[in-house]
């Protein structure tokens, strides 16, 4: 109820300020700032950082902003192409009041949030990108297909690959791009951590796969002791195991240790973002399901394997030579989709995901791991 009414008056408050000033409509090419919001989650921020490196290079003096969750901000601290971060809270408020200050010439929403939309229109941005989500049901709620009218539109593509959906978004301000390459930094502080770390778990001198045994949407989770049983492989291979978790995995981490035959490290609620992004760099290979540190592997030029159950591979797994995906056999169509990731059979979603077997992603670590000729 309480939602329901934040959203009324922040449609009150944009209704009021179309009456006033019209639409965010203005046409403007390599403006002189810009910002970016993206409220997804981890994974998401990582798969937006294309649109940052594109701006920088098309405009090297462009000024970018860019608005998100805490996390998100933790994710891109050292980005060297991100010039100001905005935490943003369920309020915007805040955000609202830091976004004004900076008086940026274009908005960007990379989804269909009507709080988002609702902060760029009502910070004064005379020039709003927006996306029209097609190809299939979409999040898109009522509230923010009536706001997105207010500004220019550009078709996300369901099925398509999202990092370079969103590179489109560029287009209407003259900034091209197909580069897709992720781009995080680790901070220099982080390494004598993660060193130390090493050194003390004798991991040091050794191969190391990292194995992330839960997700943020529990819908993805790909069962615990198929991890353990993956990760009697990858020990009988003559790899170390590390397991990389949150503080609110402990439920996943416990059941796959359980199930474990063989000596791991459980790095579990053991790093920040930041020890995290310097740890996942000193991997030859990460498993996960596709959840958040995934992307990060890929953006620090790691070996993946990714489990997608779910997940539609074509919109956002990482792709290329030294990255797997593990889909689900005879899969008739995803349940998941970046720009739908709420409505979905629940119980065709798990079953997609129990479908993967200990072989299967097994056999894809082996080909990632083995000695190039």
């Amino acid at each position: 109820m309480k939602e329901r009414f934040n959203n009324l008056m922040l449609l009150a408050r944009c209704g009021l300020r179309f009456v006033v000033c019209g639409t965010s409509k203005k046409e403007v090419h390599h403006p002189k700032s810009v910002v970016i919001v993206q409220f997804g989650k981890l994974g998401d921020m990582v798969c937006t950082t294309p649109m940052f490196r594109a701006i920088k290079k098309s405009s090297p003096d462009t000024r970018v902003v860019v608005v998100g969750d805490r996390v998100g901000g933790q994710v891109l601290a050292g980005n060297t192409d991100v010039d100001r971060y905005i935490v943003c809270g369920q309020g915007i408020g805040s955000a609202l009041r830091e976004l004004a200050s900076e008086a940026p010439e274009a908005g960007i929403t990379t989804g269909p949030s009507s709080r988002a939309f609702s902060l760029l229109y009502l910070a004064g941005i005379k020039t709003i990108v927006a996306p029209r989500v097609e190809g299939g049901i979409s999040s898109e709620g009522r509230m923010y297909r009536l706001l997105r009218a207010l500004a220019i539109i550009v078709p996300h593509r369901m099925e398509h690959y999202a990092p370079r959906e969103y590179l489109r978004l560029l287009e209407p301000l003259g900034i091209k791009s197909d580069n897709t390459a992720k781009h995080i930094a680790v901070a220099p502080s982080a390494w004598g951590t993660i060193e130390q770390f090493w050194c003390k778990h004798g991991l040091e001198g050794r191969r190391v796969v990292g194995m992330s045994p839960s997700a943020g949407n529990k819908i993805k989770q790909w069962p615990p002791e198929r991890f353990a049983a993956v990760a009697g492989h990858i020990h009988a291979a003559g790899a170390a195991v590390l397991i990389v978790a949150g503080p609110g995995d402990a439920k996943e981490v416990s059941a796959m240790r359980a199930a474990l035959q063989v000596p791991v490290v459980d790095a579990s609620g053991a790093f920040s973002i930041e020890e995290l992004k310097a740890a996942i760099a000193k991997l030859a290979l990460f498993i996960s399901v596709d959840t958040g540190p995934i992307y990060i592997a890929e953006a620090l030029n790691i070996p993946t394997v990714d489990i997608v159950g779910p997940v539609d591979e074509r919109e956002q797994p990482p792709i290329g030579l030294h990255h797997a995906v593990v889909v689900p056999p005879g899969r008739a169509k995803p349940e998941l989709y970046v720009m739908n990731p709420y409505s979905y059979n629940y119980a065709e979603a798990v079953r997609q995901v129990e479908s993967i077997t200990v072989e299967q992603v097994a056999a894809a670590a082996d080909a990632l791991m083995a000695p190039t000729k």
